[in-house]
């Protein structure tokens, strides 16, 4: 037996407030959402104010960096853009052990549970850069909310993004590690993301599945998605960042072999470099692809 929230009763009851726990749960099949962050969109539609909590570890943004750092992949995530849109948002700070005393003392988890998460998702090395996300995340949300106001009680700035960042997706796996990388390199600006797919004609299907995922993580990370065709990948890349204005241009690449060492200049990354024409371009270093071939060569 599993307890879920039941959307219908807080909907037909109508109070000024619900309090929903855990916002990026993952309902059980056969409800009308997917996700509890869904309720609660329905709750806000309806004129419902609605307190919630979120672990930091859950934002679609931060998912690849959360793993490396607990060797965990949380199964539960919800869009920045969602959380972001909340009207007042608070972090609860608290200081590593004093968590972990609580967990101990069986405030958080059953006793029989507390034992094994003190060992992994809760050790005091992990809640320390864990807080530390946290705090950056927030202060980045703050910095680049285009809705702040002055003390005079003027709007701050005219709300137009500083930073356009383009994120040159090549159709396999390591897209969604750009992807956030380019989420983050926007957010920190208060700017904007594009994710962008170039193939030459007849190849745009060729990874269909993985770019319909990277598609809908970059919407959820409050991005645009786009596809280009042409012969010409890097020209492609370059005339596309140009009439968005980016200033800002996210590329992936693997471990250089020996050889491709020989032909630097045959890459796309390469040439990206050298035409370029004033546009900052980041490297990040990915995994290879099943196939072999480099995220950015294709």
């Amino acid at each position: 037996m599993v307890e879920e929230m039941n959307l219908g009763a807080v909907l037909a009851r109508r109070p000024a407030v619900a309090l929903v726990d855990d916002f990026a749960h993952r309902n059980v099949p056969g409800l009308l959402h997917a996700k509890r962050w869904q309720d609660v969109e329905n709750l806000l539609e309806a004129g419902i104010d609605v307190i919630s909590t979120v672990n930091i570890g859950h934002l679609d943004s931060r998912v690849d960096v959360v793993e490396k750092i607990t060797g965990v992949s949380p199964p539960e995530t919800v869009p920045d853009r969602v959380v972001r849109a909340a009207r007042e948002l608070e972090m609860v700070d608290m200081a590593p052990e004093a968590l972990r005393d609580r967990m101990a003392q069986g405030y958080i988890y059953p006793a029989e549970r507390a034992a094994a998460a003190l060992e992994g998702w809760f050790q005091t090395g992990n809640l320390s850069v864990l807080r530390q996300i946290a705090l950056r995340w927030v202060a980045d949300k703050l910095a680049g909310d285009p809705q702040g106001y002055r003390a005079d009680g003027q709007v701050r700035g005219s709300g137009h993004a500083s930073e356009r960042v383009v994120v040159a997706l090549g159709g396999g796996p390591e897209g969604e590690t750009l992807t956030r990388r380019g989420a983050r390199i926007a957010e920190r600006a208060g700017g904007d993301l594009l994710a962008v797919h170039a193939a030459r004609p007849g190849r745009l299907a060729a990874a269909r599945a993985a770019l319909a995922a990277q598609r809908q993580l970059t919407r959820s990370l409050g991005g645009t998605y786009h596809q280009l065709a042409d012969t010409d990948i890097p020209a492609a890349l370059l005339a596309f960042a140009h009439a968005e204005n980016a200033t800002q241009l996210v590329l992936g690449a693997t471990h250089r072999t020996w050889l491709s060492a020989l032909r630097p200049r045959t890459s796309i990354r390469s040439q990206v470099i050298r035409r370029g024409g004033g546009i900052g371009v980041h490297i990040v270093t990915c995994t290879p692809t099943a196939n072999g071939i480099s995220p950015a060569a294709k």
